[in-house]
């Protein structure tokens, strides 16, 4: 952006503008593997403020195409979708209020940390259910526009399922508030005779004249953060029509997100853990069954390939724990180091299964009759001893964490590190992607995921720098959307699309429903002021090209 508009900017922006070069550095990258330098970020001090830069673009897109807004909180997204080359809306700054509590609703800003958030709901004894595995990084508005899921989504489902109520900027640079209408209330706004009224008589006429064709492209999963989700926002059968169903998991595309209203669950007082070690992975899909019965509130899983990486760097990974972390880190890996050193081999995979009840009695009889289901199948079993549950927790969130980071001489690629399919599928569909990542040995590549909902993070760890395996990215995330999309799964089932998979979507849905995501955008955003190339227009050429060298 050149000197004389960030002048007149200045002129009705009251929050920060920064234009040096280390904080543009610092904008160009998210958690992704791209590199996409900014222009100018700004931090708005207030609601005005937003108001004002959607103005402002506005009014200068013509003779400059170029302006777009991107809002950002944490920087933690996986896929770029927090990275853009003109403006960065920074929320991280003076967007940190919250949350205030009105019985089991909080009230929130998108700058708030989920890790500061949760320990004001705890003192209620609440909890937003659908925090992601990211729960010590990540801020409250990427949660609400990727529309985030973690290991509690098997009991609770994801971030849609608890928005009530979203505040936000659209392009005419006002301020509206989504929420659920009934048939009367979705009248009333139709008959306006203005911008609200022409995007509600559009998106229901839109969503009405395509409903059943909608529903059929739903994916058969219960996780889901690809597209738009236009199947969710009109339910005929209740006359419920909510476009906080379409703006959750938008990724910033269709406006700026102000605050949101999210609905809190209450902490079970007690909890059991049963962690299955499986050398094979011959009766998976048994195990899986007999599990999934029960009604855990998570069952997450994680491959000896996981261990064997927080083994090999367990400097990095200890460190970035602090001392109390790497004492803990250090009782929960040595049984791994003891296999490890006395030649005996890894478990392929290790499963966690959590119930969680008000009644003690529940868990431990969930527990005992989980075992006794297995015990024909003959897997090692372990109960994780009272209030040690965290130790297994520790390699599960913090190897996912450490892959985020460089390590070394390599970085971890996330491409196809968010895939869903049905959990009766997995012990099909695993092995399938894992021979096509054999297939490039410069590849290494960890599993693990929420086995419960059927979906996996497979994030390889790789040098960058090599051109084949620049070359071999969209080659194998090609091939691995081929067997997910046969499956009638989701390639994205938390992460959701950013740079890297909008791409693909019409790989996933068909021209048709793409087509009615980019009608989507043109109702909210005819210009392209927000969140340019996500989740419609995306070239995987530009992602290409702006894949990072310099770590």
């Amino acid at each position: 952006m050149d000197q004389n508009l960030t002048e007149e900017l200045k002129k009705t922006f009251k929050g920060d503008i920064a234009t040096d070069d280390a904080t543009l550095m610092s904008f160009s990258h998210d958690a992704s593997l791209f590199e996409v330098k900014p222009k100018v970020v700004v931090y708005p001090k207030d609601a005005t403020d937003v108001q004002n830069l959607v103005k402002f673009v506005e009014e200068h897109k013509k003779n400059h195409p170029e302006l777009s807004l991107t809002g950002r909180a944490a920087g933690t997204d996986m896929g770029g979708g927090s990275i853009n080359e003109s403006i960065i809306v920074s929320f991280g700054k003076y967007f940190i209020h919250g949350p205030s509590l009105n019985g089991k609703v909080a009230t929130v800003e998108p700058g708030v940390f989920y890790r500061d958030f949760e320990k004001e709901t705890l003192k209620q004894n609440l909890i937003f259910a659908s925090y992601p595995a990211s729960r010590e990084l990540c801020a409250m508005g990427g949660i609400v526009n990727n529309n985030s899921g973690g290991e509690k989504s098997l009991q609770y489902g994801k971030t849609e399922n608890f928005v009530k109520r979203a505040k936000v900027v659209l392009r005419d640079g006002n301020v509206y508030e989504l929420k659920a209408l009934n048939e009367a209330e979705l009248k009333a706004k139709m008959e306006q005779k203005d911008f609200e009224g022409d995007l509600y008589r559009n998106m229901f006429k839109l969503i009405n004249d395509n409903y059943d064709t909608l529903n059929k492209a739903k994916p058969d999963v219960t996780k889901n953060s690809a597209g738009y989700y236009l199947w969710n926002v009109y339910d005929k059968e209740k006359g419920i029509f909510d476009l906080t169903k379409l703006w959750v998991g938008a990724q910033g595309t269709l406006g700026l997100l102000l605050e949101a209203d999210l609905e809190l669950v209450p902490v079970h007082q007690h909890r059991d853990m049963l962690i299955i070690f499986l050398h094979d992975m011959s009766h998976l899909d048994q195990i899986i069954k007999e599990v999934l019965a029960l009604n855990p509130e998570s069952f997450e899983s994680y491959d000896d390939n996981t261990l064997l990486l927080a083994l090999k760097y367990f400097p990095e990974f200890a460190k970035q724990l602090g001392p109390l972390g790497m004492i803990q880190a250090g009782f929960a890996f040595l049984p791994a180091f003891f296999d490890m050193f006395t030649g005996r081999h890894l478990p392929k995979l290790v499963l966690q299964v959590d119930f969680t009840s008000n009644d003690l009695a529940e868990v431990e009889q969930k527990v005992a009759t989980l075992k006794e289901k297995l015990r024909p199948l003959h897997p090692q079993t372990q109960i994780a001893e009272e209030n040690q549950e965290k130790k297994y927790w520790l390699v599960r969130r913090e190897s996912f964490n450490l892959l985020r980071k460089k390590i070394r001489n390599k970085h971890t690629a996330p491409f196809i590190d968010d895939f869903v399919i049905k959990p009766e599928y997995i012990a099909e569909v695993i092995p399938q992607v894992t021979d096509i990542l054999k297939k490039h040995p410069e590849f290494i590549f960890t599993v693990a995921g929420h086995v419960g909902n059927g979906n996996f993070h497979i994030i390889p760890i790789v040098d960058i720098n090599n051109p084949s395996v620049r070359t071999a990215i969209p080659e194998i995330a090609k091939q691995v959307y081929e067997i997910v999309s046969k499956y009638h799964g989701s390639i994205t089932g938390e992460h959701n699309d950013g740079y890297i998979r909008t791409p693909y979507l019409e790989q996933m849905y068909g021209k048709e429903i793409v087509s009615l995501f980019e009608q989507t955008k043109q109702i909210f955003d005819p210009d392209n002021i927000f969140n340019p190339g996500k989740k419609v227009h995306g070239s995987l050429e530009f992602a290409m090209n702006h894949i990072r060298t310099n770590w």
